[in-house]
């Protein structure tokens, strides 16, 4: 901020104030974050190893490390809110770690569909990762220039903070698009299984006396599946207006929010891709899996 460029630590002349957030992050729920999402981390990269899910491991373990290094900038800041390496690090892998999980929630989708009849859904199953992951990805790439620059301003340069934060918002706004679009072909598709399927028992299944997937299980992936979609675009709409108001808008400035609307909903659907883990549940996103159609 204007007259402030040169402070680097609290004092009388730098006050908390003044920094971008305005609040000095809370120490005890920053760190509940970081070891939270560390502790997924080893369990996403231990269950993607023993499942063989490697695409899966990839995207909710760089997401969820992601998350866990900017929180640790947070932790940083709360006991210097002027530092500027934690914040770069805080703003950089929070902006962009929800978009790996969001590529689990599309790669999940498509291994849903796979076993329930692709011949119900609008798009064949491979197209859900081909076109919503290569969205995904624009995404990233927007949130992650939007990112840099942000991060290359720091606290202090307001044009930069500026410029970075509109194509932060782009990227955002991008990535809630792609998984309103992605929303809407999974609906309709299980619109069409209910109507013309056979329920949760999945049509390539029903002459199997031991079928892959028995429907409680699906009933239990189904629900972890969308119960992750809905945490992470929950967190994509808070965020875009919290952006949209620029750097130290009232919003931005607003911990609690923070850690419920960004932080909680994506560990929530990190944790639940833990415990209803798609590798325990859906056979053929395993490698090695033949498909028995």
């Amino acid at each position: 901020m204007p007259g402030f460029s040169e402070c680097i630590a609290v004092s009388p002349q730098c006050p908390v104030s003044a920094t971008t957030y305005g609040y000095t992050p809370n120490f005890g729920g920053n760190v509940f974050f970081t070891v939270f999402f560390g502790v997924l981390g080893l369990f996403q990269i231990g269950l993607g190893v023993y499942f063989r899910t490697w695409t899966f491991m990839v995207a909710l373990g760089i997401g969820t490390v992601m998350e866990m290094a900017g929180y640790i900038g947070r932790v940083l800041m709360s006991s210097n809110p002027w530092n500027q390496g934690a914040f770069k690090l805080q703003i950089v892998c929070l902006v962009l770690a929800p978009t790996f999980v969001a590529a689990g929630v599309y790669l999940t989708l498509k291994h849903i569909v796979l076993y329930l009849g692709p011949e119900h859904s609008r798009l064949k199953p491979r197209l859900f990762t081909w076109i919503f992951i290569s969205c995904d990805i624009g995404s990233l790439v927007l949130q992650a220039a939007g990112g840099g620059v942000a991060a290359a301003a720091g606290s202090t340069n307001q044009f930069l903070l500026k410029v970075g934060d509109d194509i932060i918002i782009a990227g955002i706004a991008f990535q809630v698009a792609t998984m309103a679009v992605c929303g809407l072909f999974g609906l309709d598709f299980f619109i069409r299984v209910a109507r013309r399927g056979n329920g949760l028992a999945g049509e390539k299944n029903l002459d199997d006396a031991t079928p892959a997937i028995s429907p409680m299980k699906m009933k239990f992936i189904l629900g972890a599946e969308i119960f992750a979609y809905l945490t992470v675009i929950i967190r994509c709409i808070y965020r875009i207006p919290e952006m949209a108001g620029g750097w130290g808008s009232p919003l931005m400035q607003k911990e609690d929010e923070f850690l419920v609307l960004d932080g909680m909903m994506i560990a929530l659907a990190c944790l639940t891709f833990t415990v209803f883990h798609p590798g325990i549940f859906l056979p053929s996103i395993r490698t090695g899996y033949k498909n028995r159609n």
